[in-house]
């Protein structure tokens, strides 16, 4: 682990997915894609109410493997694009994915579309009782989705416009808002200090500043770039609202537009109303917080501005990348010594591109690309505690990935708010190795800054979430809805967050600009909230039990996708569809505010 410590921010190794992409390698693998569709639309006669488990599961098999290839080479692109979003020829890489993809999904709609929707009930239970067990809970679910199903002409209608449509709006978006540069102007009494800000994240990690001043100016200057491009940024994500309801509420008839992700997270609707009623109950918890942290910080009543202001009064010095690695691989060696194998691979493959530059995407995410390979991740690494535990983040979801990588890709990836389990739980891994090796002072700091991120990954989520179902209604309800209105819904939503315990000023309403999830993924957020209260729970769990939990856990991140998760967490003693469940978190929560508390 010594060798680690050396171990500078990086770039990671693609050649896993393309050896030599300047050769005509791309283009030979499309047309090894191409040959094994042609294949597989030879197959069109068997899908008869007849037809054969074996030659159905063959068939599932058959388009695993094209979705195996597809993946290899999309990734690609995407991570290419990912390294360096103003770049027009990988941007043109991306579309020519897109494209392909597209078709790829169109020519294998027919056996999708035969399976939810033509073919009858009983032979359908006849197949599902007769594949092998790690196909069940997916081909239930698949059944589920049937009456959302329109015909296959219209399917693929769908799928194509998306392409120059609402695909190339949020790539729009991307562009526009991974290119923008801020204007940093710093009060210090008469003085004023200004800088240009090229990267978001750099900024961003002024936010935790031990200096106020720092933690305006960043805010000030990321909000003024979002204020003054609200016109177009907006009116993309006015139309991603009404392409949404379009399609899922009026043509796809679903109930609401979050019941669209619900069903793709195979939740129910119960289940995440329960969720999102204890968050709203328990606003008041991280409200008294904030008024705590005020008299912490010697100061009448907390500004928005400063909501993750450290308790410290020193700049803490930067934490090198090697040594942020090794604190992380020990905390992971403390629960599990496979954990660290795992990250350990990512580190040997090159699977991680961790160094900060121009045009990079925002942000942190960690990329499956099929069970076969080890995912790859990308870090904006700044040397900030903060950094070190979204490196734990991203590494529980490498490690989650690799858990399940003897599932085949159809059900490898788990469903979103499963998918936060492993990231979270390697953040609480590496808070609690944090807590234990420092003196009260500095276990202050540290316990301060956990509850800064439990507000901000459960309460502000589910409040992103909140404000996502009220757009899509007033949206739905009246196209006519301007930017300036959800901007005042915003507001609304973070006074009712907040509120007497803290002043947010009116530069806030344009806040929601940057959320690219809301883009993205419409109400994707509320998997946080879900999976942090999750592991809060698991993490008692694992308290109580020590070392007879870690094999409970284990099976829970190595079923990937291949189970319900509902059913997944009831056998564990985890009834998600109660209100109750999810008040032991917001518990949790109450206890560490009040720890804080006893360490004045």
């Amino acid at each position: 682990m010594s060798n680690v410590l050396k171990l500078k921010p990086g770039e990671w190794d693609l050649s896993h997915l393309i050896k030599n992409p300047k050769s005509e390698e791309i283009d030979k693998e499309l047309n090894r894609i191409s040959s094994l569709i042609d294949a597989f639309e030879e197959s069109k006669p068997l899908l008869t109410s007849g037809i054969s488990v074996n030659d159905f599961v063959k068939l599932i098999k058959d388009s695993e493997k094209i979705s195996e290839h597809l993946s290899k080479i999309t990734s690609y692109a995407y991570l290419k694009y990912a390294e360096d979003t103003s770049s027009n020829s990988v941007a043109g890489l991306v579309t020519k994915m897109n494209n392909f993809s597209t078709e790829a999904a169109n020519r294998l709609l027919f056996f999708d579309l035969w399976f939810k929707k033509v073919l009858d009930h009983n032979n359908a239970n006849r197949l599902i009782e007769g594949v092998p067990s790690v196909y069940k809970d997916y081909l239930i679910h698949e059944r589920s989705m049937s009456k959302y199903t329109l015909n296959e002409s219209e399917e693929k209608i769908i799928n194509i416009l998306d392409v120059t449509g609402m695909n190339a709006l949020i790539k729009i978006y991307d562009r526009m808002s991974n290119g923008f540069e801020f204007d940093y102007v710093e009060k210090r009494g008469k003085k004023k200090i200004r800088k240009r800000f090229t990267n978001k994240e750099k900024l961003l990690s002024l936010v935790r500043s031990s200096k106020s001043s720092e933690r305006i100016a960043s805010y000030k200057a990321l909000l003024l770039v979002y204020k003054r491009n609200s016109g177009v940024l907006g009116e993309i994500y006015l139309n991603r609202i009404l392409n949404w309801h379009n399609e899922f509420v009026e043509l796809r008839k679903f109930p609401t537009p979050i019941s669209v992700r619900n069903l793709s997270n195979n939740i129910s609707d119960d289940s995440v109303t329960a969720l999102l009623n204890v968050c709203r109950s328990n606003s008041k918890i991280f409200q008294q917080y904030f008024i705590e942290k005020a008299k912490m910080l010697n100061i009448k009543k907390l500004e928005r501005y400063h909501l993750y202001a450290p308790l410290k009064s020193q700049k803490r010095a930067k934490i090198e990348y090697g040594k942020a690695l090794k604190m992380v691989l020990e905390a992971f060696e403390g629960f599990h010594p496979e954990f660290r194998k795992i990250v350990q691979s990512l580190i040997r493959e090159k699977h991680i591109h961790s160094k900060l530059q121009d045009n990079k995407q925002s942000g942190a995410f960690c990329s499956t690309v099929i069970p076969s390979i080890n995912p790859y991740v990308l870090l904006n690494f700044d040397g900030t505690l903060r950094d070190i535990s979204t490196m734990a983040h991203e590494f529980g979801h490498a490690i989650h990935s690799v858990l399940a990588c003897d599932k085949p890709i159809s059900v490898q990836h788990p469903p979103l708010p499963l998918a936060e389990t492993a990231s979270v739980f390697g953040e609480m891994i590496l808070n609690d190795k944090l807590l234990q090796n420092v003196n009260k002072k500095e276990k202050r700091i540290l316990l301060a800054e956990q509850i800064d991120d439990f507000y901000a990954t459960i309460m502000r989520q589910a409040y992103f979430t909140m404000f996502e179902i009220d757009a899509h209604d007033m949206v739905g309800k009246d196209s006519s809805t301007t930017v300036d209105q959800l901007c005042t819904l915003y507001m609304n939503n973070l006074n009712e967050q907040f509120g007497r315990s803290m002043k947010v000023t009116n530069d806030f309403r344009y806040e929601w600009l940057y959320i690219p999830h809301f883009y993205h993924s419409p109400f994707y957020c509320y998997a946080y909230s879900f999976g942090n209260l999750l592991v809060l729970s698991l993490y008692q769990q694992f308290k109580k039990e020590s070392k007879n939990f870690i094999p409970k856990y284990i099976n829970i991140l190595s079923s990937g996708g291949s189970r319900k998760p509902e059913d997944l967490l009831k056998e564990n003693e985890i009834d998600i569809t109660k209100e109750s469940f999810w008040q032991k978190g917001f518990d949790f929560v109450s206890e560490q505010i009040q720890n804080l508390k006893n360490l004045e």
